[in-house]
Parts: C-alpha cells; structure tokens; sequence
C-alpha cells in the first residue's frame, strides 16, 4: 500500500502526516554517495511510496554536506514520488543551520545525551529557526544504544514517557526518536524492544515517534511498532552494508580488471534491493 499524493520536495511533517492517516511508516534512508541516492529514489519510485532521504553528521567527513545536500535535493525535486530531505542526528546547531540553509525540509538535533533541561533549551532553539524555513524538526529523548557512524557507542537508555510529555510541550518538536532498546548498527543477537514503553509513550504525546536503529529489526517488530505509533523508521546500517556487498560480489567475480560503470550500477542495486525490502514492510499493515 502507497500514500502517493503529489511529487516532488516536501517537508517530513507533510509525510508523517500522510503516514498518521494511513497506519503506515515512512521510511527514512541514509545516502553517503551518489548510488545511494539513485538507489533509494528507483525503489521509491518504482513502489510509487514517498520517503525520506537523509545524513547523519557523523558521515559528513566522508560526505560533505555541500555536496551531498544539493545531490540529495535534486533528486527529490526530479524524483516521480515525494520525498523529504533531512540531516540526521545533527550534533551541532551550526550544522542543523547550515542542512536548512541548503534547503533540507527537515533536521534533527540529538541532544539525548544532554541533561533533560539542556536537550529541551538547545531544541526549542532549533524549532524556532527552522519555522524561518518551514523546515520539520525531529528530536531524540532517551538514547538509542550503539553508534552512529563509527562514533562512541552507548548504552541503551529507554524513553521516560513522563518526559516525553514535557519534552513534547514545552519543545514544539514535529517528531520524536525514542529510546525502546533499539541499537544503531548490527544487532549482535535480536533486540528485545520495549512495546509497554513505546505503547505508553504513544498513549501520551500527540506527535508521531521515530524509530532509529532499524537494521536488523525482523519484519513483525518493525509492523507491532506502526502499530503503536511509530511513523518514521531509519535505515542506515543495511544500505550500507548491502551496497558493500554487492560491490565486493562485483569485484569478487571479474577476474579481469573491474568497470567503474559496471561497480557504480552494483552499488545502485545493492541500495535498491534493500530500501524496496523495507518500503515493503512498513506500508503493510
């Protein structure tokens, strides 16, 4: 099931929205080079579903911002579905600043390993430069075990529902990451998610919730969390790792010396084949 509407640059607020109504998730996908991109958009497209294409700060010394940003735009305003541009996990305000300026739709701040009343006084900031934008902003309360990128890993912290609500008011965030035992990267063995939490904290806020971690989360987890709420799920870690796999398969299997073309399109596959996989399981429902 698809939530295609109109096409073209859209703010994450407008997908979230759309995926409230339908009962569904909208998946969010990490790019770090242009066959991600291209990879992300043919899926989409050919699954006529929206998504988000987005970047984490910890990538952008590989991927800089300034010429990721304006690729990733591109291809949103030439793609034949909607899709929202978004800085993840922004670590800094000047990045957050500097993503909306490009034109990002969206930004997250993470400020969840701040004190609750400095996470809360950094985010109100954020949201009120990017209503400048009429940018979406996302924010993260609890921490998401793992790493993000090859940063310093953390240990699981869940979400406090009863912060949460505050978090929500006093902010004015458009969307909340939660904290219910998901890891970014691999999981070493199946997570044990925390529904009672994530179903309380559904229960209490009237945003849409983010599921950040989402490699390696089975296909029923991801449809038990839409189901209490959750209306955006990130995607990094598989992408990456399917886009490896098939380059090195590519490598692997050309005894004589490889085509740059040749690889480049192996790279689009392995993204492709990977974020329709996910398309498919969060428009079910």
């Amino acid at each position: 099931m698809c939530f295609l509407e109109f096409m073209a640059l859209v703010t994450m607020k407008e997908l979230l929205d759309r995926a409230e109504e339908q009962g569904v998730a909208v998946g969010a996908f990490s790019v770090g080079n242009m066959e991600m991109v291209m990879g992300a958009v043919k899926a989409a497209e050919e699954l006529e579903t929206p998504i988000i294409l987005q970047i984490a700060e910890v990538r952008l010394p590989h991927s800089p911002l300034e010429l990721m940003g304006p690729m990733m735009l591109a291809a949103a305003e030439n793609a034949a579905v909607d899709i929202a541009v978004h800085l993840d996990h922004g670590l800094h305000p000047e990045t957050v600043a500097k993503a909306l300026d490009i034109g990002f739709t969206s930004v997250m701040f993470d400020g969840s390993q701040l004190p609750l009343e400095k996470n809360i006084e950094i985010v109100k900031n954020i949201v009120h430069l990017a209503s400048d934008y009429d940018a979406t902003v996302e924010a993260e309360l609890g921490v998401v075990g793992g790493n993000e990128g090859e940063g310093k890993a953390h240990e699981v912290l869940c979400t406090n529902p009863a912060d949460a609500v505050r978090f929500c008011d006093e902010t004015g965030i458009d969307a909340l990451a939660v904290a219910i035992g998901n890891a970014h990267g691999n999981y070493p063995v199946l997570p044990s998610l925390r529904f009672d939490v994530l179903e309380e904290i559904h229960k209490a806020v009237r945003v849409p919730l983010v599921l950040h971690g989402g490699t390696g989360i089975t296909a029923e987890m991801f449809r038990r969390c839409i189901s209490l709420g959750v209306r955006k799920i990130n995607i990094a870690t598989a992408s990456f790792d399917s886009l490896a796999q098939y380059a090195k398969a590519y490598c692997d299997n050309k005894p004589e010396k490889p085509n740059y073309f040749e690889l480049s399109a192996c790279e689009v596959e392995g993204v492709y084949q990977n974020v329709k996989k996910h398309i498919e399981i969060f428009n079910m429902k």
